[in-house]
């Protein structure tokens, strides 16, 4: 179901529309889609967010043909992505959104996050920023294999092919946050 309704613009006080969109991910849940974009100042929002928890778990796919690239990935608010080849570990802050993508994309955005951070880098990180950048460059391009996991206590993440592995996870709360461990 598709609804637009008008609200102020955070940043500029300007009244814009709010897209709110649901959509049903096969296998996993409904979702609603939000966007906004302001045309005088630029704001922009989007986000993801599933609408239902189900029981954690763990997803994992090794990635090694073109066509895996492909595959769908969902993240929830609550998901964990790792790459443990080049040691990638995205965790959900407070402002995190959830998305839909593919194996592609999240691999784009880890080389987004690595540029960025890649202005900030001297000496032998600025080297291993590089490394890491062509190394993702060969993933994309799938000359080397990789393993993608999404670890979420909400259960709402997954990863959409029949390559992909779905485990149940031992969720178990420590005083510091939420800590997550995959069961065998």
């Amino acid at each position: 179901m598709r609804q637009v309704v008008p609200g102020p613009c955070p940043d500029c006080g300007k009244d814009i529309e709010y897209i709110y969109d649901t959509e049903n991910i096969p296998y996993f849940s409904d979702i609603l889609l939000l966007s906004g974009v302001c045309p005088d100042c630029g704001f922009r929002v989007t986000d993801t967010m599933v609408l239902n928890d189900r029981e954690p778990c763990r997803w994992e796919m090794k990635v090694e043909t073109p066509d895996d690239l492909n595959a769908r990935v969902v993240r929830s608010m609550q998901g964990e992505i790792d790459i443990p080849e080049f040691g990638i570990n995205i965790r959900p802050g407070p402002a995190c959104s959830g998305f839909v993508s593919n194996i592609e994309g999240i691999l784009l955005r880890a080389e987004d996050a690595v540029r960025r951070a890649l202005l900030s880098c001297e000496g032998e990180e600025t080297r291993n920023a590089i490394e890491l950048l062509e190394h993702i460059e060969q993933a994309r391009k799938s000359e080397i294999p990789v393993t993608v996991i999404i670890s979420d206590p909400s259960g709402n993440s997954g990863i959409v092919s029949s390559k992909a592995v779905r485990t149940k996870l031992d969720v178990e709360a420590e005083p510091d946050g939420c800590t997550i461990h995959p069961l065998a």
